[in-house]
Formats: C-alpha cells, sequence, structure tokens
C-alpha cells in the first residue's frame, strides 16, 4: 500500500451501522475494537470521520422490503422487527461514537449514498477518497462501497474493521469488492500511513 491512497486531508473514514441491533457475534465485536482504534488514530491525522446509522420507522419501510422480508420468513412464522428502530435500544451507537466536528448521515436502506445528502457533504468536505468501516460486510459495506465507486470515489475498506455473521460470507463479500472496487487493506498499514 501507498501511504498516497488515503491522505488524510482528502480521506474521509465512514464508520457505518456501528449499532447495537447488528453487533453478533465475536467477529462483529472484534471489528467494533478495531473500528474504535481506527477512528482514534483518524481524529489526530485529520481525517474526516463520518458516522453512518440504519434509523427505521414504524409505516416507512419500503413495499419491496417488506415483500423481501416476508418472502424471507416464508415458512418460518413471523418475520421479526425491523432492526435499529428508532428510539430503541439496538439502534445506539457502539463502538466509537461522533464528537464534535464529526458527520453523522441516518439511512433508511442499505447504502449511506440513498435518500441522504453524503455525496454533496463530502464533495464540500474536499473528501474523494472513503475508507470504510462497520458492519455488515455483505450488506451495508458493499453496497456503500458500489454506490462511492459509481460516484468516482477512491474506495477503500479496513479489513479487520468490517465483519459478518458468516465468515465464509464476509471473505466472499470482501473478495467481490476487491476484483470490482473497494481495496482492502489491513488496518496496521492504515495506522502506519496516518501516524507517519
Amino acid at each position: 500500500m501507498s501511504k498516497d491512497w488515503i491522505p488524510p486531508p482528502r480521506t474521509a473514514l465512514l464508520l457505518i451501522d456501528m449499532q447495537k441491533d447488528f453487533v453478533v457475534g465475536a467477529t462483529a465485536q472484534a471489528a467494533v475494537v478495531q473500528a474504535k482504534k481506527l477512528a482514534e488514530v483518524a481524529r489526530q491525522a485529520g481525517v474526516a470521520l463520518v458516522f453512518v446509522r440504519l434509523i427505521t420507522r414504524p409505516g416507512e419501510e419500503s413495499e419491496a422490503s417488506r415483500t423481501f422480508r416476508r418472502r424471507q420468513s416464508q415458512g418460518r412464522g413471523d418475520d421479526g422487527p425491523l432492526p435499529c428502530r428508532e428510539g430503541t435500544e439496538g439502534a445506539d451507537w457502539v463502538g466509537p461514537r461522533p464528537g464534535e466536528g464529526d458527520y453523522v448521515v441516518s439511512k433508511n436502506g442499505y447504502s449511506a449514498f440513498i435518500g441522504t445528502r453524503l455525496e454533496e457533504s463530502l464533495r464540500a468536505m474536499g473528501r474523494d477518497t472513503l475508507l470504510l468501516a462497520g458492519l455488515t460486510t455483505e450488506c451495508c459495506i458493499a453496497a456503500t462501497a458500489f454506490d462511492g465507486f459509481a460516484r468516482n470515489f477512491h474506495v477503500f475498506i479496513a479489513a479487520e474493521a468490517v465483519a459478518a455473521e458468516d465468515p465464509a460470507l464476509h471473505q466472499a463479500a470482501l473478495r467481490s469488492l476487491a476484483l470490482n472496487c473497494a481495496m482492502p487493506l489491513p488496518i496496521a498499514d492504515i495506522l502506519a500511513a496516518w501516524n507517519q
């Protein structure tokens, strides 16, 4: 990795869905620990921190989402409550938390770009490089990575600061992202680049 891939003045660290409802299992907990370490060094280096959270509200789920969840649960009974329901403990932050000067984005779907002003805000901050951390690799991390790349951002993944419930799915998602739009970087390399 070249240190000019993620220059602090042009980079935003997107901490995606670091919320209680998504921290399932030891792998997710380990990713939260790594993301917290990464956020601390990013702040000191002058990297912009963007906290992205999923917020769901009763009655606001799209018809496509409702139908998909119903089809998924077919034969298993109830499709269960939506995650990160506004005002619930499950929507609360875990790991790193927004501080003064950090940017917070609330979304109601997978990608941090859809239905938000994230792209405009990043452009206004002069950030053209994204480093993604958070949960989950195969879903909101992947959706945001693909959408960021399509919007002409340079996209990287903090490899040990992302996770999925299924380790095989996590690895497959990282391979897919690396082939198509976002390069996974080891945390040690990121920290070394930002500590110089």
